[in-house]
């Protein structure tokens, strides 16, 4: 199998996806690698790297022209035209709240293979662990910098300093993202709160940090009042394949301090925040709603493109050697999590949350091999 390799094209998306060592991999089981030329120059990763990892450096029409192409971020449409029947897309597809791209990869017979929707026989999801920690971390760490009075913020220390109050930090999930968030934020020296609608969760959550985070079961009275209170709120919350659901109303957005932030990471799922109205990027990363700052970047691990790139192809390389091996039919029914990531095949909508949210037809994809 030709895997090709682009180069991401979203605002200031310096990861790749595929590091020099994914591609020795796929080479150690015989199968050809291109990649577009600079793809991985900002992960740290010259064309050099990928020549002696034994790629072919090509232009980006010639890495699309491979039978599986690896990616990071969701394709744009100025890359649509590259689709074709036959074409294996693995990458992040967030296809929930983009009806566009989910109506080009089904009119062009794409195989959608989502990372986020890729579950494990646990439950977990390994494909998105990876970054999901990393943006939980970094949320914490924007939320600091977007407080500073420059950024529009309070004007308020996040960690606070001694004889003056802790800022107060809400996050929204108890996940991964949320996890990170809230050990991230603890550290740091601020008053956490997190709130999640699994008991298990909060208990596990009160059990590691020994009681020191402020557990609460996740419902409109409780997020109201945290919301209300708090310097900084983290969206955490993510339910695979499907729209993230809006928990924090616009009346709980304007019952905040002018130069409180909010950090939406689940917004290319379309966001946990009501006034988060569109997906921001890092050239003009924040917005303002009732005097509330909305920090918006639908790609936050993309600012730390080493540390994302290396966890990422970590986890998401094995399962590709799987599918150039065998093929993705082959793959898909031999490996449940390679199987729970199809999005589209054969022009069919083949994850339920996918086809629920943009209200399209539903197809098992076990049953169309």
């Amino acid at each position: 199998m030709r895997i090709g390799i682009p180069k991401e094209i979203k605002n200031n998306e310096n990861r790749v996806g595929l590091t020099p060592a994914g591609v020795r991999q796929l080479r150690q089981v015989n199968q050809e690698v291109v990649v577009e030329s600079n793809a991985g120059q900002n992960a740290g990763y010259a064309d050099t790297d990928y020549q002696a990892a034994g790629a072919e450096i090509v232009d980006a029409a010639a890495a699309w022209t491979s039978d599986m192409v690896i990616k990071v971020k969701e394709p744009l449409p100025e890359e649509y035209h590259f689709f074709r029947p036959g074409l294996i897309l693995y990458t992040y597809l967030h296809l929930a709240p983009n009806p566009k791209l989910t109506q080009a990869l089904l009119e062009n017979k794409v195989t959608a293979v989502g990372y986020e929707t890729m579950r494990a026989a646990d439950g977990s999801l390994p494909a998105l662990n990876p970054m999901s920690e990393v943006a939980g971390r970094m949320a914490v760490l924007i939320g600091a910098q977007f407080l500073q009075e420059q950024y529009g913020g309070k004007g308020v220390l996040l960690s606070g300093v001694p004889g003056i109050r802790k800022s107060r930090v809400t996050v929204i999930g108890g996940g991964t993202v949320g996890l990170n968030a809230a050990k991230t934020a603890l550290g740091l020296g601020a008053q956490v709160t997190l709130l999640d609608i699994n008991q298990k969760v909060l208990a596990n959550i009160d059990n590691l940090f020994d009681g020191h985070i402020q557990t609460l079961f996740s419902n409109p009275v409780n997020i109201a009042k945290s919301v209300k209170h708090a310097d900084v709120v983290i969206g955490a919350v993510l339910i695979p394949g499907a729209k993230a659901p809006k928990l924090v109303s616009e009346e709980m957005v304007k019952s905040m301090e002018p130069g409180s932030v909010l950090v939406d990471i689940p917004i290319d799922q379309g966001g946990i925040f009501a006034t988060s109205d569109h997906a921001s990027n890092f050239a003009d990363p924040v917005y303002l709603h009732h005097g509330v700052v909305h920090y918006a970047v639908a790609n936050i691990p993309g600012a730390v493109p080493k540390t994302a790139t290396d966890a990422l192809t970590s986890v998401t390389t094995p399962y590709a050697v799987e599918i150039a091996k065998s093929g993705i039919a082959q793959a898909a029914q031999a490996n449940a999590t390679i199987l729970s990531g199809l999005n589209t095949y054969a022009g069919q909508v083949t994850a339920q949350a996918v086809a629920t949210s943009l209200q399209l037809p539903y197809a098992d994809a076990s049953k169309l091999f």
